[in-house]
């Protein structure tokens, strides 16, 4: 016990500040891009990953020369792919970081004069008379990513956002109902827009093309998606790649709020678990 004690003694004596502080911020990082990879597909590829580095050091402690050899040139390749598989999340990261405290200190973050509440009303009440009289829509909210590029490849309209006019955008059979509405700095910026699609492959049968479209732009920006379901009128909200459905008018006008509050982080939004609708 005392021999214990005094490896002990001598191990605290070598450890510097330099080396709390070190070790705390790499636990930081660790911790937060566990955080930023939970309940992503990126976490499963993860998994995978941790696989092939036990395997690696199986065949490394059995002698197996072959596969040591493929895996250690696998593993030698697997940063490029990483940046490759996981650019959404990455690019979400660093958007978390320079909105963050980080930005703020710096000045990068620029601040919203969207009146939220006044947005969120007539967004939510246009989607309510959509779903009432079953007709589809999908209405993006840009928050810290800017949507110029999709919107660029819609009809300008530069529009004060009003419930009267998306609900008249969306009527079946006019010039502007086929697409995607991108909303930025209180205006409707453009309609008609196509989005990018997700790539999973587990949603359920019942979620369309509009569906779809609202979780692949969820998964590539930070914006809200509105979608009201054609087929069954149902209210569904996207939100980093996470699809909420069955809102209510209020449910939908309150998460609105929230997603947008100017006080809130990207990753305090995550949480709008008060939502009555069923996240799948």
């Amino acid at each position: 016990m005392v021999e214990f004690t005094t490896n002990v003694a001598r191990f605290l004596s070598t450890v510097k500040l330099s080396d709390i502080i070190d070790i705390a911020i790499v636990a930081v990082i660790v911790y937060w891009a566990l955080r930023l990879i939970r309940e992503t597909r990126a976490a499963q590829l993860v998994k995978g990953i941790l696989v092939l580095v036990a395997l690696y050091q199986v065949s490394s402690w059995l002698g197996f020369n072959t596969l040591q050899y493929i895996l250690q040139n696998t593993l030698q390749l697997g940063l490029i792919a990483l940046l490759i598989v996981f650019q959404p999340e990455l690019r979400r990261a660093l958007e978390q970081i320079g909105h963050g405290a980080w930005g703020k200190i710096f000045g990068f973050t620029s601040r919203q004069n969207t009146d939220t509440e006044d947005l969120a009303e007539q967004i939510s009440l246009a989607a309510d008379s959509l779903s009432k009289n079953k007709i589809g829509a999908l209405i993006c909210i840009e928050r810290i990513t800017k949507l110029g590029d999709i919107a660029a490849g819609g009809t300008s309209l530069s529009a004060t956002v009003t419930a009267e006019l998306l609900v008249n955008i969306f009527v079946p059979n006019t010039p502007l109902h086929d697409g995607a509405v991108i909303i930025g700095d209180n205006k409707i910026l453009a309609a008609a827009c196509v989005l990018p699609l997700t790539a999973k492959s587990d949603l359920s049968k019942e979620l369309g093309t509009r569906h779809r479209a609202a979780i692949g732009l969820s998964e590539n920006s930070d914006a809200v998606v509105v979608v009201v379901s054609e087929e069954t009128g149902k209210i569904s909200i996207a939100l980093n790649g996470d699809l909420t459905r069955n809102l209510t008018k209020e449910t939908l006008r309150r998460a609105i709020i929230k997603a947008l509050d100017t006080q809130k982080t990207v990753v305090k939004a995550r949480k709008l678990l008060f939502w009555k609708g069923d996240k799948k």
